[in-house]
């Protein structure tokens, strides 16, 4: 039988899994493309190599030479029309430039369509992230209630443990809607 959770418990679970939430909503913001070029832009990006998917991170080293333009140098240089490839297949929108030895993606200016198109992905994937956090608080406040319903603790100790969930929603919460809006300013930012 499993061990029996106690509020700290519960609190510390429910901080944990709003944060591993937080992360990964900022991983994605990470990778809707902005202004500038961002090596994490490529983060989805997978290459059929040998016969299997490996993230293009692992096959090649990126660089940002220019504000607009990321390079990406093949580890291995056979690679390097696979890697294309994979480029051409993904949602990025952008036409790899090779030389043989290195890719260049070169951003092209974003216009104002394109721009409130990846605004509106932002506030997508910040509600995404809202409702996962609030899923988390509504977990959390069911384990507490469990715990008063077997009894060992006053009703006072369960209503602070669940206003202290309600404080750790709102400061999670306030972080990814902080996070939204940088990234928000750095696409419409022209």
């Amino acid at each position: 039988m499993p061990e029996e959770k106690g509020i700290d418990d519960v609190l510390l679970e429910s901080e944990e899994r709003m944060q591993k939430t937080f992360d990964v909503f900022i991983k994605d913001l990470a990778n809707i493309r902005s202004t500038r070029a961002n090596p994490a832009m490529l983060d989805h990006v997978h290459v059929d190599y040998y016969g299997s998917p490996v993230p293009l991170i692992q096959l090649a080293t990126i660089s940002v030479p220019e504000s607009r333009m990321l390079v990406i140098s093949p580890f291995d240089k056979s690679s390097t029309g696979d890697i294309e490839k994979a480029i051409l297949k993904s949602d990025l929108s952008l036409t790899p430039q090779s030389d043989g030895n290195v890719i260049r993606l070169v951003l092209p200016e974003l216009s104002m369509e394109r721009r409130h198109e990846l605004v509106k992905q932002v506030k997508h994937r910040l509600e995404e992230a809202r409702v996962s956090i609030r899923n988390i608080r509504r977990d959390a406040n069911e384990d507490l209630k469990k715990i008063a319903a077997k009894g060992g603790h006053s009703e006072d100790e369960i209503k602070s443990a669940q206003d202290e969930t309600q404080k750790i929603t709102n400061q999670f919460i306030s972080r990814a809607e902080e996070a939204a809006e940088k990234k928000e300013k750095t696409i419409t930012q022209v």
